[in-house]
């Protein structure tokens, strides 16, 4: 019943796109405001390589209906593109109508506001094949007198960096705030520049008048790895032991619901708690913001990374997953859990990591939490399964083949031992293990340099306390 439900669900959100293409012929871009299209085929082949860094950007306003409800839609694109061909038009269709939906997830609840609070956050849109895109979203209340709905400002890429993202959005705006007119120039600056590499600057330039020509610097992280996180709203949220529970049920890819009222703390505790598990990579349904229309998605049996707004508790079935309250007027955390949360890491191990945690300073910046938190949780996965390469069996001109058992039955601890058995029968370990076997034994991975090294230093530190 749980699998019909949630089939239910995405059916009738796909059928819903199918009808509207077929009862209504015109595009989204027909309904939003006239912009220049892309001016060469060269540059809608660097479009179409996803060189640049973003797809497009769209504006979401609320528009009443004849019913007096407010109904999202797509009042600005950038950029427009002509010229394509129909199944092309639908694709960018379906991909308009989620975005409203996820842009306004609350769906058709809305009243014109005096006061709004902006906030940014982000999605995930996932394709047949599996491929992902990233929305940014920044909703606010437009300039004006009296009370008029918020819209929002969204921006479809490939690359995942809401640091980065949020700056833009930033720009974007303070030109809004000016005149609707002023976004187009600086979305063009920022389109025709090169996407930095990690740890590197571009500088946009953009006219704004009564102030002139401003040079804006885009600064991306150094490890690109990091980029799409920011681990401040996962410790204000939830204790260091919180998130050892969380991250435990994570690794072992259970179900698991967050709930909060902003959208933002929704996205950003999910990709923070995605982040603890590198260099393994979440392989379920991950959505940071559940629209009210699927939420029928959190019956499905399967494991998930689901973020909920307070509101729609009510209509989450709370069996057998881990719900985790983020809101501040909480009365207790953990709304639902299995009951084995505080037992699975194993106990010295997950000391090691609240040691770790602890060397943060006690108001860290992103740079010092990006520094600590990372290396905290990747020592662990060095300890439990760092001695993975030469258990990987192999024979000329044949992928290699891993030994499970002898792994397991190297660790000397009976509670390492134990969660081992458990985490290498999830997805992300299988996944993991397979790109090792397929890849030549000279070729050294990330994970495999970050066990060297630590290795390299543990030695050092044997050596030191040996002289002393």
């Amino acid at each position: 019943m749980m699998k019909n439900r949630l089939s239910t669900a995405w059916t009738a959100f796909s059928g819903k796109f199918s009808r509207d293409r077929v009862l209504k012929e015109e595009e989204p871009a027909d309904t939003a405001t006239d912009l220049p299209s892309s001016d060469s085929r060269g540059k809608e082949q660097r479009y179409s390589s996803a060189q640049f860094f973003f797809e497009y950007l769209v504006v979401v306003s609320l528009k009443k209906t004849k019913e007096g409800a407010y109904e999202p839609q797509i009042t600005y694109q950038f950029p427009k593109r002509d010229g394509m061909v129909r199944f092309q038009k639908e694709e960018q269709e379906k991909t308009f109508k989620a975005i409203t939906l996820f842009c306004f997830p609350e769906g058709i609840n809305w009243a014109p506001l005096t006061e709004y609070r902006s906030e940014t956050f982000s999605f995930v849109l996932t394709e047949v094949d599996g491929s992902r895109r990233n929305g940014y979203c920044r909703r606010l209340l437009p300039k004006g007198n009296g009370a008029r709905p918020p819209e929002a400002y969204c921006i479809i890429s490939s690359l995942a960096c809401f640091g980065l993202f949020s700056q833009i959005f930033d720009e974007v705006e303070k030109r809004r705030q000016i005149s609707m007119a002023m976004i187009y120039p600086f979305m063009q600056s920022l389109r025709e520049a090169a996407f930095p590499a990690p740890g590197k600057t571009v500088k946009i330039k953009s006219f704004i008048p009564d102030a002139g020509t401003e040079i804006i610097s885009l600064t991306r992280p150094v490890d690109s790895c990091l980029e799409h996180v920011d681990f401040r709203t996962l410790f204000r949220c939830l204790s260091d032991e919180e998130v050892l529970q969380v991250f435990a049920a994570t690794v072992l890819e259970r179900r698991v619901i967050f709930i909060a009222d902003e959208l933002s703390t929704l996205s950003q505790v999910i990709h923070a708690v995605a982040v603890l598990l590198s260099p393994f990579t979440w392989q379920h349904t991950l959505i940071p913001i559940v629209p009210e229309i699927l939420i029928d998605v959190v019956m499905a049996p399967t494991p998930y990374l689901l973020g909920v707004q307070k509101r729609l508790l009510d209509l989450v079935d709370q069996t057998d997953l881990l719900v985790v309250d983020l809101s501040e007027n909480r009365q207790e955390t953990f709304i639902s859990e299995i009951g084995d949360e505080k037992t699975i890491l194993p106990p010295k191990l997950k000391a090691e990591i609240l040691q770790a945690l602890k060397a943060r300073p006690e108001k860290a910046t992103v740079e010092e939490l990006n520094r600590v938190v990372p290396e905290a949780f990747l020592h662990f996965f060095i300890k439990t399964v760092g001695h993975f390469p030469p258990h990987v069996l192999r024979k000329a001109g044949e992928p290699g083949v891993f030994q499970a058992r002898k792994f397991y039955k190297e660790l000397e601890s009976k509670n390492t031992r134990h969660f081992v058995k458990k985490f290498i029968q999830t997805q992300m370990f299988d996944l993991f293990i397979q790109e090792i076997e397929q890849q030549p034994a000279s070729q050294e991975g990330f994970f495999q340099k970050k066990v060297a090294e630590y290795h390299a230093a543990e030695k050092m530190k044997k050596l030191k306390t040996k002289k002393h």
